[in-house]
């Protein structure tokens, strides 16, 4: 693995995104239809109901108003391991991964929660970067305790009844960036030197981008797989039995 030069620029990027989309929800949190009630997802907004996919994304830049320590949270993890993975992957594979990561948390939401109750958060995202800097560590030859500690205690606490934690984004997440992670970490962009063409480097970077492009595609199918089941009737299950 080479360590890329410069500043993270892609999470910063995304740091301030949540901001400015957090301070959009408290302006217009007091409106019938706020940036929050636009933009968060649930399985509903991939249904028959409505069709609005974006939604699968949108919502990891949101957080809930009622718990600031979400927000806080979430962003201060993103910052501290998004300066560790982004020199590392350098800011197009980590940019991938983080999107990735954000869409597999929201298919694990369509596929396995109540598709009328809503998630915001940039949870999903986030444990696909602890898996991802899980296997970056584990490829490099680092000590991995730390962070395994830090993935399954993280995890029990999203399962604590009460918690209203959205564990099935977490756990999309996780599985998600755990797959973008492998396919960068043991597929090496190969090494420039004398005589060796880069080319070498050019075909490795291809065979990664098109594994990353694999995953979205699994990810896609999923979430059509996810469309089909919440049909009419399954949907007047789930509204019946809250």
């Amino acid at each position: 693995m080479r360590r890329q030069s410069g500043q993270p620029w892609v999470t910063w990027t995304m740091i301030g995104l949540c901001v400015a989309m957090y301070a959009l929800q408290w302006v217009t949190s007091g409106q019938r239809i706020g940036i929050t009630e636009q933009f968060f997802y649930a399985g509903l907004h991939t249904s028959s109901e409505a069709m609005e996919p974006w939604r699968m994304l949108t919502s990891a830049f949101l957080h809930s108003l009622g718990n600031p320590l979400h927000i806080v949270l979430n962003l201060y993890t993103l910052w501290l391991m998004g300066r560790m993975l982004e020199p590392v992957l350098g800011w197009r594979r980590f940019l991938a991964l983080y999107l990735l990561s954000a869409f597999g948390g929201s298919v694990a939401v369509l596929l396995l929660s109540n598709p009328y109750v809503p998630v915001v958060g940039a949870s999903g995202a986030v444990y696909g970067l602890f898996a991802a800097l899980f296997i970056v560590m584990r490829r490099t030859g680092g000590n991995v305790t730390g962070i395994a500690a830090l993935i399954g205690v993280n995890l029990v606490i999203s399962f604590l009844p009460g918690a209203n934690i959205s564990w099935q984004g977490h756990v999309g997440g996780l599985v998600t960036g755990a797959a973008c992670a492998a396919v960068v970490a043991y597929l090496p962009r190969g090494h420039r030197g004398p005589g060796l063409p880069a080319r070498l480097d050019q075909r490795a970077a291809t065979v990664q981008w098109l594994l990353l492009a694999g995953i979205l595609v699994v990810l896609a199918a999923l979430t059509v797989f996810g469309i089909l089941r919440l049909t009419d009737a399954t949907l007047i299950e789930y509204w019946l039995d809250m």
